[in-house]
């Protein structure tokens, strides 16, 4: 699964803005509206529990991939403003009910111990396949000068193919705990969906507007554009188990600590930055950020009810998106008027979370979610 997904959206998103701009004529306005529809999906991820009712996580997620592949193959036969938008949000279903599913079946069949490095380690197996894609694509398209058509249905293609054998190939795994098929809201959780609302809104940011700054205000090609996401996933390849293996070591409170006050450096320069190739590296710089994020998915393991799991997943991924569908519509108003105050906007949620992530306890567990918990705990036990 962590190979299948990359290749279909991770060609999807080196090819996007270059092909919107250059067949579809997009704009800001456009591309907001497109990247606001794209979360659509991902808003109504809560939707899953339902589904889960009639067929087991592992077929569904095998299911969403196939679902993901379609979208993006044919991406390239519809190069308008509309067909766009449809073969977006086709590929968006797929897309988020997957990474849903695969949430919660990660944090059903890991144990909490080996859980950070585990996570990590199948980033760096999406981003080796992330590396193989990118490679592939530069070469397709500088080398063979294919067209984005061919492209696109390449990458589609093998997410099908792929999302097939593992349907027919691979047995049922069977569940640990026994899943709660209803919607829940925990009060307990509040920290948890706090965290998550804010990295939707931030990430939005930077997946939207990080790339098409280097497209429309530096005029990157899309093979240079593929390069810097191949340098972005080299990264994550090398390092990725290793930050796993550090945040089971120091905890999520420093790791997402470190994350975030990177986060606020990278925004603000953003806002301020005019050279093409110092922009390259705030972008590289920003992403390598990313896999820290695992941390805040194995704060929840550890105060979540076991049972808990795929419904929490559905839940945490609609809170996910709340901002996400708003954002990039909204913020591609503003860039229209200034750029800067779109990544100076970025930094203000990176502060949020910041602040939000300070609330972590050293040791998260049942019944000490935050440190508001841990340190009444500490005054009864005196």
């Amino acid at each position: 699964m962590s190979i299948a997904m990359p290749i279909a959206f991770n060609a999807w998103a080196a090819l996007l803005n270059n092909f919107v701009v250059e067949k579809a004529a997009f704009t800001g306005i456009e591309i907001g509206i497109l990247q606001s529809l794209r979360e659509v999906p991902g808003f109504l991820a809560f939707t899953m529990v339902f589904v889960l009712l009639v067929i087991k996580e592992q077929i569904f997620a095998v299911f969403a991939l196939a679902l993901l592949g379609l979208g993006v193959a044919i991406t390239g036969f519809f190069p308008t403003v509309f067909g766009l938008y449809f073969t977006t949000v086709l590929m968006s279903i797929g897309f988020h009910y997957f990474e849903a599913v695969k949430q919660s079946l990660s944090l059903q069949w890991l144990s909490k111990e080996e859980a950070p490095q585990v996570l990590g380690r199948l980033i760096a197996v999406g981003s080796l396949t992330s590396l193989i894609v990118y490679a592939s694509l530069w070469a397709l398209l500088e080398i063979f000068q294919a067209s984005y058509l061919v492209n696109f249905f390449i990458a589609g293609g093998l997410c099908m193919i792929l999302a097939l054998v593992m349907y027919f190939m691979f047995p049922i795994f069977p569940a640990k705990t026994i899943q709660n098929k209803n919607l829940i809201l925990r009060k307990r959780y509040w920290l948890y969906y706090l965290l998550t609302f804010l990295s939707g809104a931030r990430r939005q940011i930077f997946m939207v507007f990080a790339a098409f700054l280097m497209v429309e205000k530096f005029g990157y090609s899309a093979s240079q554009v593929t390069l810097l996401f191949l340098i972005n996933y080299a990264f994550n390849w090398l390092f990725a188990e290793k930050i796993g293996q550090l945040i089971g070591k120091f905890g999520e409170r420093k790791a997402l600590t470190l994350e975030y006050l990177g986060l606020i450096f990278v925004f603000i320069a953003y806002g301020i930055v005019d050279n093409p190739t110092l922009a390259a590296g705030l972008y590289i710089l920003d992403h390598m950020f990313f896999a820290m994020a695992i941390a805040i998915s194995t704060y929840f393991q550890k105060i979540a009810d076991p049972k808990d799991m795929a419904s929490s997943a559905g839940v945490s991924f609609t809170i996910n998106h709340i901002a996400a569908v708003v954002i990039p519509a909204a913020l591609g108003m503003v860039w229209i008027w200034s750029h800067s105050l779109v990544f100076y906007i970025g930094a203000c949620f990176a502060l949020a979370s910041l602040i939000a992530a300070q609330y972590i306890p050293k040791t998260p567990s049942p019944g000490n979610e935050t440190s508001f918990t841990e340190r009444f705990t500490q005054i009864l036990e005196k």
